[in-house]
């Protein structure tokens, strides 16, 4: 059987907060063959690693900058981005219940308060200094970055860096895609889908994966799939029983916020 990667979901986010170099580097420990991350541009153009729109959530914006509501990050500058703090939030809610169930230590949540903000360049160097491998989600900029070239900004900082060969870059906006090969035709490509179709509509370019949600994916589907040459890398399946079923129907991957798990089912 081929084997299936296992590739952390904007790092080990059960583990340690999203989107930063703490859960890259539990990923790592875990044993994940690929960590994935999303970027986003602050308001003067500095490519950074962040999932939502609003800082509000994975940050102490709505502290640090009470009257900026709705913390939309296109509206705050790098300079103002790294006054502040991606971990106390997950210190204080544990939102995957790991800390509860004795999967963090006390010394290790309290380590991430204060957990700095992840640039792009830093993210790529740690996968470059490790021989590691990263999924890059390009997503829909919010106002007023909706005409930012940043698919151009991300091959520009892969070439810079010589990366091409560990980088994967991945979008539900198949432009971007298409951007990313005119610039770079060795980045790999993974087009993201919602629930699979009998035969979804791909991009006219030669793919490397397809990463559909996991929900209804048959065994049809990812046969179906295959058969168009591509790798399959669901997302984000977290329960041990859609991933033995999901390994079971041949899939190349699995996107994860517990690569731990993953792990132990993939026997290493």
């Amino acid at each position: 059987m081929t084997r299936v990667l296992n590739i952390a979901h904007r790092g080990a986010r059960s583990l340690a907060p999203e989107n930063t170099l703490a859960a890259a580097r539990m990923a790592r420990h875990a044993g994940a063959d690929m960590w994935e991350l999303d970027v986003a541009v602050s308001a003067d153009g500095a490519l950074f690693v962040m999932h939502d729109d609003s800082l509000q959530r994975t940050t102490n914006a709505a502290l640090r900058f009470p009257d900026r509501a709705p913390w939309t990050f296109s509206g705050f500058t790098l300079a103002e981005l790294e006054q502040l703090d991606y971990g106390s939030w997950f210190s204080e809610s544990d939102p995957f219940g790991e800390a509860a169930a004795g999967n963090i230590t006390p010394a290790a949540m309290a380590a991430f308060r204060g957990e700095p903000l992840l640039t792009l360049r830093a993210a790529l160097h740690f996968t470059r200094r490790h021989a590691w491998q990263v999924n890059v989600e390009i997503k829909r900029l919010p106002a007023p970055l909706e005409n930012f070239p940043v698919a151009a900004a991300v091959v520009a900082m892969v070439d810079e860096l010589g990366m091409a060969e560990q980088v994967v870059v991945s979008s539900f906006v198949f432009e971007n895609l298409r951007a990313v090969h005119a610039l770079n035709p060795a980045i790999r490509l993974a087009a993201l889908t919602g629930l699979v179709e009998t035969e979804p509509q791909l991009p006219d370019l030669p793919l490397f994966g397809v990463n559909p949600h996991y929900v209804g994916l048959t065994d049809g589907a990812v046969r179906g799939l295959r058969a168009r040459k591509v790798a399959v890398l669901p997302w984000t399946v977290n329960a041990e029983d859609e991933m033995q079923r999901l390994i079971d129907a041949g899939v190349s991957g699995i996107i994860t916020d517990f690569p731990q798990r993953l792990q132990r089912l993939l026997g290493s």
